[in-house]
């Protein structure tokens, strides 16, 4: 995934996140845009760039007191800017209009990326604090300087004779996002506008905090060890490491992933533990307690609907899709429908097969989701004769990463990696990289946090601390993000073949940031559409299973022995098993999101659970053991994290990469 909450506020607040080899001149600040800083702002460790290589966050001196006051003087500073742009009696030109926009709100952009990276990985009460106050301020800045119809007026002014490609495409840019902000709406629809993105900012705050809360607190608890028959002596250590660490001394505790599904289950030989784990998982964020998400979600779809209507469209996703390759709600649809069907009928037979192998143990039950990953290992084991434990010990999360991610990003790529302990750091956890191109030259800064925590939030992502541009000479400072389950000490951290590919996935996101190569950050690296932005990263999975990157990294963790070629063979031969429930769940979840963001009148909305129920029996979801990979209450994606109405785009990716891998292929593949 890549994390584009950040991205999008950062974007949209005209700060760039995410060719031509002439470095272009940065434009200079306008005398009214200068704001006196005092002796407090000047010794902030954001109001001057890092000392570091390639700007890298100097973690070693922020603290979360520098947040606010960098906030503070950054918005004024950025606020003096934008009115020099839109006051300017000059004419306009890309230089004082385009590239002044470019180049203004340093500051608070490094405050900015900076926090928003920190409160998604590593956060705490003050943080959370901090983003709840400021929320509705950046919606509000962000609304000044977009729903400015003076400066969208400027940018199509501009003549643009002897300007390049790069050029061309930033003007492009900045034109849709006034347009699509609301800048050419009336003065009296605008105060609406402003009214609805200050309480979606809100909204949308208020939803992440609450899912974290509730993530943390609906991790279960076991006394009995007996209770978690099936778990790894290491499974256990890591468990009851947990449970002491949250003050529970004696006991176990299983922390919740943030899919609905969760891990452990494949493993946990109690069915009543495996019930206990489920339902912790489905039933999160709805227990009408403070962490409940219902009302906060479903007032942001209602706010989302009228914001797309005041924009003259029917729906959110309408609005949404403009600058998606999709580009309309129906093509996403018709991606999901012809998906939908064959998946379910594929999961059909599965469950099936499940449900045989439980019949034939005298189980005496139907098949129920928290019992889909128990016994499908086990239809596993008995079509391909390949267990998860068997494989799991080839799979040492470290050595994944040198000798698998890293060794195929050198192979293919010709790039190579070197620790740099010398980085500060945001969490003891967290590794720092740097990065060399095949010349040798040194080309980003990687860090790398693979650990679950209380205070990070769930799943994997990629995000930038600093984005590659030539206009202002940065270079990509990256960060990698996951939530693998941290070992005892002394133990490796083995992950599963999944998880694997999770590490390939992320990593491709970091090379799409790494090999960024424009003269402006606008439109650098991972700044693309949404439904685009899945597909480098999907390409980048086809390496976890190229048997001369596989044999590199699948290394036995005590003997160091490569994994055999009959237990490769065995992976290969399996790798479509379970499709048809993976598939399902992943396409009900982006259905969902989609139905939620196309409703097109109030009367449509219902309680958010009645809406699922009904969305999810509209289009053939029944199967009442395969349940969507996110239900509406915690699905972050879409309420929290960036991908509204766009969730489709992991499916639209998917088919672009068969494809490419198919001509990278035929084309030399490693070589």
């Amino acid at each position: 995934m890549k994390n584009i909450t950040s991205v999008v506020l950062l974007s949209s607040l005209g700060l760039g996140i995410s060719c031509s080899t002439m470095k272009p001149t940065a434009p200079k600040p306008m005398k009214d845009s200068t704001i006196m800083a005092d002796a407090a702002i000047m010794s902030n460790p954001f109001y001057k760039k890092s000392s570091l290589q390639y700007q890298a966050p100097e973690f070693n001196k922020i603290t979360d007191s520098d947040f606010k006051p960098a906030f503070d003087y950054g918005l004024k500073v950025n606020e003096a800017e934008i009115d020099a742009i839109a006051n300017s009696k000059a004419t306009p030109t890309f230089q004082n209009t385009v590239l002044a926009l470019e180049n203004s709100g340093q500051v608070l952009k490094r405050a900015m990326i900076t926090f928003y990276n920190l409160s998604g990985s590593n956060t705490n009460p003050t943080l959370q604090k901090i983003e709840a106050d400021y929320a509705p301020v950046f919606a509000a800045h962000n609304d000044k300087i977009y729903l400015n119809s003076s400066i969208l007026n400027k940018i199509k002014a501009i003549n643009t004779t002897g300007l390049d490609s790069e050029d061309l495409r930033l003007i492009e840019v900045y034109k849709k996002r006034f347009e699509l902000a609301g800048a050419n709406l009336s003065d009296a629809q605008k105060i609406e506008m402003k009214k609805i993105n200050a309480e979606l900012a809100t909204l949308s705050t208020t939803f992440t905090s609450k899912l974290l809360a509730a993530r943390k607190n609906r991790a279960v608890l076991i006394s009995d060890v007996k209770e978690l028959d099936g778990l790894s002596a290491d499974e256990l250590a890591a468990a009851k490491k947990d449970a002491t660490d949250a003050g529970h001394d004696g006991m176990y505790q299983l922390t919740l992933l943030n899919t609905t599904q969760q891990p452990l289950l494949q493993d946990l030989k109690v069915r009543a533990t495996r019930e206990k784990l489920f339902n912790a998982s489905v039933t999160r964020a709805q227990k009408g307690d403070e962490n409940d998400t219902r009302a906060t979600l479903e007032k942001i779809a209602l706010l989302r609907m009228e914001k797309a209507h005041l924009m003259g469209k029917k729906s959110f996703a309408e609005l949404n899709l403009l600058d998606q390759m999709a580009k309309k709600p129906e093509n996403a649809l018709n991606l999901l429908s012809q998906l939908a069907t064959p998946a379910v009928a594929q999961a059909k037979v599965e469950e099936a097969d499940i449900q045989k192998l439980i019949d034939s143990q005298n189980g005496g039950f139907k098949v129920q989701p928290w019992d889909w990953n128990f016994y499908a290992e086990q239809v596993r084991k008995a079509k391909y004769d390949l267990d998860e434990s068997e494989i799991k010990p080839y799979f040492e999360v470290n050595t994944v990463l040198e000798k698998g991610v890293f060794y195929a990003a050198k192979q293919f790529y010709g790039i190579t990696f070197k620790e740099r302990p010398d980085l500060p750091v945001y969490q003891p956890d967290v590794k720092a990289y740097e990065v060399f191109d095949k010349d040798g030259k040194s080309i980003a800064i990687y860090y790398l946090d693979f650990f679950t925590r209380s205070n990070k939030g769930g799943g994997a992502w990629m995000n930038n601390f600093v984005n590659q541009s030539y206009m202002e000479g940065t270079k990509p400072v990256i960060v990698n993000v996951f939530n693998f389950q941290k070992p005892a000490p002394g133990k490796p951290s083995l992950i599963s073949f999944d998880d694997v590919t999770t590490m390939f996935h992320e990593f491709g996101h970091s090379l799409h940031g790494m090999f960024a190569s424009q003269k402006y950050e606008t439109i650098s690296g991972t700044s693309v559409p949404r439904d685009f932005v899945e597909f480098p990263s999907q390409i980048n999975e086809f390496f976890a299973l190229e048997p001369s990157i596989l044999k590199n990294y699948a290394l036995q963790y005590q003997t160091k022995q490569p994994i055999p070629q009959a237990l490769i063979d065995k992976i290969k031969n399996a790798s479509k098993f379970n499709k048809g429930y993976g598939t399902t769940e992943l396409v009900s979840a982006a259905t969902l999101d989609m139905a939620w963001h196309s409703v097109t009148d109030k009367s449509q909305f219902k309680p958010a659970l009645e809406f699922e129920k009904d969305v999810l029996t509209k289009y053939g979801f029944t199967l009442n053991a395969v349940p969507p990979r996110y239900h509406t209450p915690y699905f972050a994606h879409i309420w929290g994290g960036g991908y509204a109405a766009g969730y489709y785009a992991y499916m639209w990716s998917d088919l672009l990469k068969s494809d490419a891998w198919d001509y990278i292929t035929k084309h030399g593949g490693m070589t």
